[in-house]
């Protein structure tokens, strides 16, 4: 049986490849911390288009209860 090569994972900053496995502990955990913070953003985006989507839609529904202009 042929024994596959796994290729050792990298991460590109600044368009430079940086091997994980020779960062330091404390660049695994900052690279990390990047990703949690990007992950959080994307979750806030992904809730303020819904707020805002349903921001218009009360906006609509309280111009249909106001009374008429004279």
């Amino acid at each position: 049986m042929a024994t596959k090569k796994v290729k050792d994972p990298t991460i590109t900053i600044d368009g430079t490849a940086y091997s994980l496995a020779n960062l330091s502990d404390n660049a695994k955990a900052q690279i990390a911390n990047l990703r949690y913070a990007d992950a959080e953003i994307i979750n806030l985006q992904n809730q303020l288009a819904i707020f805002r989507t349903a921001r218009v839609s009360y906006a609509e529904q309280l111009k249909k209860e106001l009374p008429t202009a004279p």
